[in-house]
């Protein structure tokens, strides 16, 4: 899963991790709870991370947050740390197969800030956590952590053409393969957007989700409007992890159907003399890179990017794109015109990594065409494949 990269940046209140603790040093201080909060990309992870984060910095309770990606260079650090919140990002690999670094993330942020919460949130990608990352925690260090449930955040349009409600384009079978393995192990199965279903469309997942999985709990949320996160949060905050066995998982498909995605992370620098609109600069080139990968018939998992103005104050823009038959969508805005910024691009898609380049070389040569007093200039961009999950540790049923 390539290289370790460490990115730290720690401001007095909170980051992505749950863990609890009241004394400076990790050894001392009582158990820190720790949740994880999965999900396949575009189900609304950060979202919801950022909400849970609130929602105990309300109640006076010091939180931490650990990210976590295949790259360097995370849209969803960015969105965290611009609402304040400490930050630990671990690039260059999963949880699992970066477990003693998810541990030195908790020490690290407990010296810096004590949390008495760590809120983890997993790459979109990644599956058996169950097995890799919590079981692990509980046997070699039980002393520490009280292990919440996992949570998995579903998008409910993704699931209903995955269990086949809903047509529409779907991800290769190993890829899907992953997705269905995600939904297996969680403990608590989230349907994140319910606002944007239905009546009938939520009954129906609701049904086919109990149907299939007929041993999870399943609760409905929308992370964007508040709606369901009360019960939610009470389930995460309040219960332990049971134990059960152990989930098959074939480690040969997993790695082929990770390998089908391609996986881009790139930052722009955008400049001109002129003030210009940031967020309809944004949604024009969203729009670009959607139209390159969709001539080439690329299904996109997940497309983000955050708008950081040089003199915004912590204001920052921030769009996403969930699948190719969507539109780019703007969850922050900024309140002002502005002259010069950041882009931060993250983009995973079932297709080549050289597509996912090429697309966005195309979308910034039209924006640099159409805007021409906008100099919108590439200073950073890698694109690969996620490489073949190998786990530090994977253990069976925990007591």
């Amino acid at each position: 899963h390539g290289s370790l990269i460490w990115h730290w940046h720690l401001p007095p209140q909170n980051c992505i991790m749950l863990f609890m603790s009241s004394e400076e040093n990790l050894t001392d201080h009582p158990r820190a709870r720790y949740i994880m909060i999965g999900g396949f990309l575009g189900a609304g992870k950060t979202t919801a991370v950022g909400r849970l984060a609130q929602h105990l910095s309300d109640q006076g309770l010091r939180v931490g947050l650990i990210t976590n990606d295949q790259g360097s260079g995370l849209v969803d650090t960015t969105m965290l740390r611009s609402r304040g919140f400490a930050t630990a990002e671990i690039p260059g690999g999963c949880f699992c197969c970066r477990f003693q670094s998810l541990v030195e993330a908790a020490e690290q942020l407990t010296h810096a800030n004590t949390p008495d919460v760590f809120i983890a949130e997993p790459v979109g990608s990644c599956t058996d956590l169950v097995a890799t990352v919590s079981y692990p925690l509980r046997r070699i260090y039980g002393d520490r952590f009280e292990i919440a449930p996992l949570s998995v955040l579903v998008d409910p349009t993704r699931a209903m053409r995955v269990l086949g409600l809903d047509e529409g384009r779907r991800f290769s079978e190993k890829v899907t393969y992953i997705y269905l393995k995600q939904l297996e192990e969680a403990d608590l199965m989230v349907i994140n957007k319910i606002d944007s279903l239905e009546e009938t469309q939520r009954k129906s997942l609701r049904t086919a989700l109990v149907e299939r999985f007929p041993t999870k709990k399943v609760l409905e949320v929308s992370a964007r409007s508040g709606a369901g996160l009360e019960d939610w949060f009470a389930l995460m905050t309040s219960e332990k992890q049971g134990s059960a066995d152990t989930m098959e998982v074939d480690y040969a498909v997993y790695a082929e159907g990770e390998a089908l995605l391609g996986w881009l992370n790139a930052t722009l620098e955008l400049r001109s003399e002129e003030a210009w609109d940031g967020n309809a600069w944004m949604t024009q080139f969203a729009a670009h890179v959607q139209s390159q990968l969709e001539a080439q018939h690329h299904e996109i998992a997940h497309l983000k990017m955050t708008l950081s103005p040089e003199d915004g104050l912590g204001d920052l823009a921030v769009i996403n794109l969930i699948r190719n038959d969507f539109v780019p969508e703007l969850s922050q805005t900024l309140p002002t015109d502005i002259h010069q910024a950041e882009l931060i691009v993250n983009l995973r898609a079932e297709t080549d990594p050289d597509a996912l380049e090429a697309a966005l070389r195309s979308a910034l040569d039209a924006m640099n065409a159409g805007q021409g007093a906008i100099n919108a200039a590439l200073t950073h961009i890698e694109h690969f494949r996620p490489g073949k999950p190998e786990p530090t540790h994977r253990m069976e049923a925990c007591p």
